[in-house]
């Protein structure tokens, strides 16, 4: 595996990736959510999309792609190994997003290409990435109340927000993925965040990805 020949490509990638609100319509009246997991000890790539109708988000499209994975796991490099599946499940879709949601990172990233920037950008479409984990840079402490919130900084840059969704619970981490502001990415995180950790979007992405009781009901009352 050539890593200087990735690392070229998400160098390449990363000052493409648009920081500022562009969005197509706003406010969006279709919004997109994203996993990406791997089966078979890592053997198939899972992807599965989801489109919510907005205000109500309500779910009302899913697609699920498996695929034969392509790459092998590579710290810092994952967007590169996740992002096959995701177009895969892309080309499915029936109706296309105005904005999507991706669970792990946009610019919050060493080179400030984590999935959600990295796909948002090949699929062209306002993209913020919500993850549960930090990859890099620092915050202040975050106070346990809910809806606490601090900048996360890297090398002189805000990369994004922490953000406390539910009480008793690890913050996220939000992020400009492509086509959205730093302050919009939060709003907007904000806005589809409905008493569950997880935004809505990536919350419904799991949950047909994982074939969780919540997707079941929602199969049943079809």
């Amino acid at each position: 595996m050539d890593i200087a020949a990735l690392r070229a490509e998400q160098m390449r990638c990363a000052a493409q990736v648009v920081r500022e609100d562009d969005f197509d319509v706003l406010p969006p009246r279709w919004i997109g959510g994203a996993d990406v997991g791997f089966e078979q000890g890592g053997e198939i790539t899972r992807a599965a999309l989801v489109i919510l109708e907005y205000p109500s988000l309500r779910l009302v499209e899913y697609q699920v792609a498996r695929i034969a994975t392509t790459l092998p796991y590579i710290p810092g490099f994952l967007s590169f190994r996740e992002y096959p599946a995701l177009l895969a499940a892309w080309s499915q879709l029936q109706q296309k997003p105005d904005l999507l949601f991706v669970d792990g990172h946009g610019i919050a990233h060493p080179r400030r290409l984590g999935v959600a920037a990295h796909f948002g950008l090949m699929v062209d479409v306002p993209t913020i990435g919500v993850a549960k984990k930090r990859l890099c840079g620092r915050c202040d402490e975050l106070e346990s109340t809910v809806g606490a919130c601090v900048p996360l900084h890297d090398k002189g840059e805000q990369i994004g927000w922490v953000w406390r969704s539910k009480a008793r619970c690890n913050p996220l981490f939000i992020s400009t993925g492509h086509r959205v502001s730093q302050n919009s990415a939060l709003y907007w995180t904000q806005n589809v965040t409905q008493g569950y950790r997880l935004p809505e979007p990536t919350r419904w992405a799991d949950a047909v990805a994982s074939q969780r009781p919540a997707f079941q009901r929602w199969q049943h009352a079809l």
